[in-house]
């Protein structure tokens, strides 16, 4: 039985042998055969591949890879901006606004308001002065609001007065008929909303008519105590642009005043407004200002240039400085000529 088995086994590697065999001499005549007519077809393309070899080629253009930038993930921090110089530049305002005699000094809000009189009654005539101060100067608004003091200058006083007669008392403020419909807008909405008293947020006095940003940001501060944001009007949107507080200039009030509370520490922001509308009022006027007296303006030829004024902020004004030598007397005098486009003006500045 063994042997039989063995037998079987011998005859099935004989087949398998003969059947790999004969594929092999089928797959060794296929290559052959197909390596024969690769020749043949190589000899026929022959003389084309040498005709095309003589033709003149093209040349090969190349380009430059635009270079990639390569970001990191440990990004650094933008570095916080802040004006140069202008811890000194506040100083020397400071100085110069040290005898605190400038109108906003003597006239401003925080003088016009009744010292006797109820907490509500005195926010709301801080209030009031604030919105009779817009386009006014402070005398006029100062005897406005002395006025209707003597009028009776409270919440219900002014809602049942007649707008004839609250014109009269406020006049000539800047326009002055725009404000007498807002403080009778206003004096109803504080009776009805707020029992009399001011709002004690700024998204609250804003809603009142005729109150903006401004005004808010002050009433905040003088009414309630409380520093909410930085009070930027004419004089200290065009101060802080002279002196180059705002990074590449604004154009309103209210994007100064977003641009001073970027980097200007909190615990100025009650006092910038006073200190720069007193130094404008006095000093940085809005038409020829009296750099001759101005410690930022400094001098041009010995000393430091804290303003902007002529450098970068005002191109229309320009300022060149020739020194120039000559004999007097057998003696050598340095003398240095200022000309300063100003309103049409020339110094001269000897120095001997």
């Amino acid at each position: 039985m063994e042997r039989r088995v063995l037998r079987a086994h011998v005859k099935q590697e004989e087949e398998v042998s003969s059947v790999s065999n004969q594929s092999l001499g089928r797959d060794a005549s296929d290559i052959g055969s197909s390596r024969f007519r690769r020749s043949s077809i190589g000899q026929s393309q022959a003389e084309p591949d040498k005709a095309l070899s003589l033709l003149p080629l093209a040349p090969i253009l190349r380009r430059r890879r635009g270079q990639v930038k390569v970001e990191y993930d440990g990004k650094e921090e933008p570095k916080h901006w802040e004006p140069p110089d202008w811890s000194k530049q506040l100083g020397h305002v400071r100085q110069m606004r040290s005898a605190r005699d400038a109108p906003v000094d003597l006239m401003g809000a925080e003088k016009c308001y009744d010292t006797h009189a109820p907490d509500e009654v005195r926010r709301y005539q801080v209030l009031v002065s604030l919105m009779l101060s817009s386009q006014t100067r402070d005398q006029v608004t100062s005897a406005a609001l002395q006025r209707l003091r003597a009028h009776g200058c409270t919440v219900d006083n002014i809602v049942n007065t007649d707008d004839d007669t609250l014109g009269q008392l406020i006049y000539p403020v800047g326009f002055w008929r725009t404000k007498v419909k807002y403080l009778k807008q206003t004096s109803v909405m504080l009776q009805r909303e707020f029992r009399g008293d001011i709002p004690n947020t700024v998204e609250g006095l804003v809603r009142l008519p005729g109150v903006g940003p401004k005004m808010a940001h002050l009433a905040m501060d003088i009414a309630w105590h409380q520093v909410s944001g930085i009070g930027v009007d004419t004089h200290v949107h065009r101060i802080s642009n002279r002196l180059g507080w705002t990074r590449g200039g604004t154009k309103n009030p209210e994007e100064t005043r977003k641009a001073l509370e970027d980097w200007l520490p909190r615990d100025l922001w009650s006092e910038i407004n006073w200190l720069l509308v007193g130094f404008g009022q006095q000093v940085c006027l809005p038409v020829n200002p009296l750099c001759s007296v101005c410690l930022n303006h400094g001098d041009t030829i010995f000393g430091p240039y804290f303003c902007g004024l002529i450098s970068h902020n005002t191109p229309k004004l320009n300022l060149q400085i020739f020194t120039f030598r000559f004999f007097t007397s057998n003696k050598y005098i340095l003398n240095k000529i200022i000309f300063q486009m100003i309103s049409n003006t020339f110094v001269y500045c000897p120095i001997q």
